[in-house]
This record gives C-alpha cells, structure tokens and sequence, in this order.
C-alpha cells in the first residue's frame, strides 16, 4: 500500500535533505571515519547515474592526482546520501554533492557546506498525463502534485517556476497542492489518477517517458531561465574551508574534471560506471540507455554559472516565503559560495588529445 500524505501549504524541514535522484537509489553504509582533519572524506552512492563524475573521478583517477599533487589523502564514504545534514554535522563526510534546490533551506537554517562548482543541469521533468486538460503549466492551478519529497528540489523548482506566472504557492490558500510518493511509484500514481501531475528526477524521468502516456509540461533542462542554471552542484564543508582550503580544491578540481569528461563521452563514461560496478547492468542495452540520459544533461562544470544558479534561487525563494526575507543574500553568497584559490572556472575536455582546457 502507497502512503500518501497531502499538505496544502508546502513546509521544507532542515533536517530532510533529499537523495540526488530516486533513480540514485540503494545505499550502503561503508564509513571509514578519519582522526586527521586534513583528509577529504567524499561522499559516494553505488547506482546513482547523476553521480557520474565522482564515478568517473575514482574510475579515471582524478581523485588520485589532485590530491597527490598536494600531498594529502582523501577517502571515499559509501553511504547513503539523503543524510548529508546528519553526516556534515558528525564529520563523517566533508565533500558531496546535491541537489541545489534541495539544499537551499538547510543552508538558510545553518548548514555548514560551502558550494565549490556547479556540476550538471536539466536533471528534473515534470509530467500530466495525456487527455487529463493539463497541458501547460497554466493548468496547474487548483491541482494536486506528486513529488518524492516536500523538501526535494522537485516543488523548490516548480514553485519557483509557478510564482513567476502568478501562482500563490504558499499558505492555506496556495493554488497546488503537493503530496509525496515514493520516487519510483510516481509515474504510476500519475497513470492511475492519483495525482494531477508530477515531479521526477532522471534516470526515473527518462523511464516514465517513454513507458507511459506523459504530457510533459516543464523540463528544467528546455526551460529558458532553468536551463541556464545548475540542479546539482558539488560543495564542501565550511570547516574544511576554514581548515584546509587546499584539500577542498583538489575535490573542486577533481569533480570539474570528472564532469568534463561525463560531458564529452556520456557513453563511454556510462560503460565505466557500469564495468566498475557503480550502476547495475543485465545487457548493453543498460549502458546504452545509460549513456543517454547522461547525454541529455549538460556537464559543463562553472563555478560562476553554479554562483548564479545560487543567487537566483535564494532570491526566488525569498519571494515565495520558503526562505526568510530578512537574510541577506551578499552575506549568505559570499560563505556559501566562496572563491577557491586554484579552481578555474569551468573545464573542457578534449577527447581527441585526452587533455583537460581551463576556462
């Protein structure tokens, strides 16, 4: 039995961070804490796609040669990644990733995690079913909403989005509303009518696709202002900043690279997932299907383009009332979204020569 709770007004919780991508799904617990403080302890996640360039940053050794460079050791945390306010505060991890419409309030409550490099855009679709009258986003109004999470970035962006057009999206009177579904069971509860629409992350997006009857309505990936914006981003904790600004540049350095090379081979970097067991696989077919979801998503790293996505979301999300309108955003961007010495802005890979171009 599906467990579905409906809330007219859209409550976020600091302590509620959502995974990456349901589709980035089963988890397991391998922490190995260290006693230095100098070590970067890196979050990972066995079968999440998105997470591709800290795959490939291990596969290809990016990881190995940044922090070799510097003359300090990092290790990897396999561990669940819905969990990361828990595990910032307890040290056990130091460096991740996320989803930036999911993090926002936690940061606005005191999380302590710094963004180091936006990482890959287009991430999340949203969905009506077809011959349901809801073919645009117009047609929201007085309409239910699955989502896996309220504190997921699913309702962060669609809200965003609604408030533009005119929407109340706050309050007893909001015109959505939003209930949650397991990540995987939303495309079902949108095909059995459960939902009027819904909010989904690939690879689960991709799925639901090209398995159901879909409308969809708004993908950040297409969308004018959301396209120029980051959904994941890679940051640090705002300890390690204060303690070791290089080791929290050899990971920026390192995941920029990674992503560079997601961007110029997704399928060659899908294989790699898959031989070195990061994502599971019954055929080639897989990596296939892999390879192009990855293809789909823009992994240019920036650093100025993840500042800006940073900015626009604070300040959209002051509007909405999902952040206090008294924080001040120069404050807030200047510690949670420093300039590391060392990191370039953006990288480029070159596959022809194999070499990695700053920008």
């Amino acid at each position: 039995m599906k467990k579905r709770s409906k809330i007219l007004a859209l409550t976020l919780s600091v302590l509620m961070v959502t995974g990456l991508l349901t589709g980035c799904g089963n988890t397991e617990n391998k922490n190995n804490k260290s006693s230095d403080s100098n070590v970067v302890k890196i979050l990972n996640n066995k079968e999440s796609l998105c997470l591709a360039p800290v795959h490939i940053a291990i596969i290809n050794g990016y990881f190995d040669e940044e922090f070799k460079a510097i003359g300090q050791d990092y290790e990897i945390v396999t561990s669940n990644i819905d969990t990361i306010t828990e595990q910032i505060t307890s040290g056990e991890i130091n460096a991740g990733y996320g989803l930036t419409g999911t993090l926002m309030q936690p940061i606005s409550n005191g999380l302590e995690i710094a963004f180091v490099t936006g990482l890959h855009r287009g991430c999340t679709k949203f969905y009506s079913k077809k011959g349901s009258g809801i073919d645009s986003l117009e047609d929201l109004k007085g309409k239910t909403i699955g989502v896996a999470s309220l504190s997921d970035s699913a309702p962060i962006q669609l809200k965003r989005k609604l408030y533009s057009l005119g929407f109340k999206v706050n309050g007893s009177d909001a015109d959505i509303q939003f209930v949650t579904y397991a990540m995987t069971d939303l495309p079902t509860a949108l095909d059995n009518g459960a939902v009027d629409a819904i909010g989904i992350h690939d690879p689960v997006a991709y799925n639901a696709e090209k398995n159901y009857d879909f409308n969809k309505i708004l993908d950040i990936g297409e969308d004018e202002v959301f396209s120029q914006e980051y959904c994941c981003q890679a940051y640090v904790s705002q300890e390690l900043i204060k303690n070791n600004k290089e080791g929290a540049a050899a990971y920026a350095r390192a995941i920029q690279k990674a992503a560079a090379f997601v961007q110029a081979n997704p399928e060659e970097a899908a294989r790699l997932q898959v031989e070195n067991g990061y994502m599971p696989s019954e055929s080639n077919d897989d990596i296939v299907r892999y390879g192009e979801i990855l293809s789909l998503l823009n992994y240019e790293p920036s650093v100025t383009l993840g500042r800006e996505t940073f900015e626009a979301s604070f300040k959209d999300l002051q509007k909405t009332g999902d952040l206090d309108p008294s924080l001040d955003l120069d404050e807030f961007t200047k510690k949670v979204y420093p300039d590391l010495e060392g990191v370039p802005d953006s990288v480029v890979y070159d596959a022809d020569s194999k070499t990695f171009i700053e920008k």
